[in-house]
């Protein structure tokens, strides 16, 4: 069987489209760190070319960029610590008391229905006197045992921990370099269609970005004042953490609403807290889903909610924790090719037969 050029043109970059997955989908793990510095030094770059613009040498605005990214990053991580070293000494003392109430409460109320059920309270109070009767640093040793991590994943963690910051910084050193390395390899033939390929790619991850952080810092300061008029003492570190953590589509917002709840349920009696939460977090999706991202983000990336589904647990498996945190970022350029894909496709000799 013999080919136009067109439909040998077509089938090539399938192939060549299918060897990229195969080759990612085998190095995952050790394409990590790269893809992980390759996703920040996208998004550093332009304040590294700004303040090269104003005669820093560009060594030292890499450092000055990556230093304060790294600064913003561990702030942002620290932000759970005081809610776990305040909450779990309470938390150990509180589990024994929320299972003997839901026993004489919430048994009764459902043995009307035919249904049940009863705690094991003495279970539960073992569990909480084993797992939650340590400080933060001995809670998480606990943690790291009965996980099981291996000496090997744990280098492998501590690895990327340095290996990331040293991609990142010759990424943002040699970044036009590179950008000129990689076009040069571009046939001439195909420039001026994959310059507007990249171009449409920048664009789109462009206004992604940009429009996510606006939604971030909105949601951050929505839920931290929200909470805080309902008298939680928590309010900032928790809302905060919620605001930033919704970059990561469900599972952010999930944890941030468990966090919420623990502080609601631990600091009030009755069900002020849990009220609370329902109210602050319920406006606080309906503003997020209705007016934010529709304003600030809108259909920036074309992708169902299915979709981000699928790409969050491709991702995931793929990459991790990491690739959560990566997977619409990523979703959003591939999003363009594959559309670029079906385009050339449909227009090709192959599809019209």
């Amino acid at each position: 069987m013999t080919f136009t050029p067109a439909q040998r043109h077509t089938v090539t970059w399938i192939a060549l489209s299918l060897l990229a997955a195969a080759i990612v989908w085998l190095l995952g793990p050790v394409l990590t760190p790269f893809l992980v510095a390759a996703v920040l030094a996208y998004v550093l770059h332009p304040l590294v070319e700004r303040l090269a613009r104003r005669r820093v040498p560009r060594a030292l605005a890499v450092t000055i960029v990556e230093v304060a990214a790294i600064v913003a990053m561990l702030a942002v991580l620290l932000l759970i610590v005081p809610i776990l070293s305040k909450q779990l000494p309470l938390l150990r003392e509180q589990i024994p008391l929320l299972a003997d109430r839901m026993n004489n409460q919430l048994s009764p109320w459902l043995g009307r229905f035919g249904i049940d059920v009863a705690l094991d309270t003495a279970s539960i109070k073992a569990f909480a006197l084993k797992y939650l009767d340590a400080n933060f640093e001995g809670w998480l040793a606990t943690a790291l045992s009965s996980a099981r991590i291996g000496g090997s994943i744990l280098l492998a963690i501590v690895g990327n921990l340095i290996l990331v910051p040293m991609v990142l910084f010759y990424l943002l050193l040699d970044w036009n370099e590179l950008v000129q390395r990689a076009g040069g390899l571009i046939p001439p033939r195909l420039r001026e269609r994959t310059h507007r390929f990249f171009d449409e790619c920048d664009a789109t991850l462009g206004q992604y970005l940009r429009g996510q952080l606006l939604v971030m810092l909105a949601l951050a300061v929505f839920y931290s004042v929200g909470l805080t008029l309902f008298g939680f003492d928590l309010a900032v570190p928790v809302g905060v953490f919620t605001g930033l953590a919704v970059f990561i589509p469900y599972v952010g917002f999930g944890l941030g609403l468990i966090l919420a709840l623990i502080s609601g349920v631990l600091q009030f009696s009755g069900w002020h807290g849990v009220i609370g939460v329902a109210v602050v977090y319920g406006i606080g999706q309906l503003l997020e889903g209705f007016v934010l991202v529709p304003r600030l983000v809108g259909e920036r990336i074309g992708m169902s909610a299915l979709t981000v589904i699928f790409a969050l647990l491709a991702f995931g498996h793929l990459f991790g924790f990491v690739g959560v945190l990566i997977a619409l970022p990523v979703s959003a350029v591939l999003v363009v090719a594959v559309r670029r894909l079906r385009e050339a496709y449909v227009e090709s000799a192959l599809f019209r037969g």
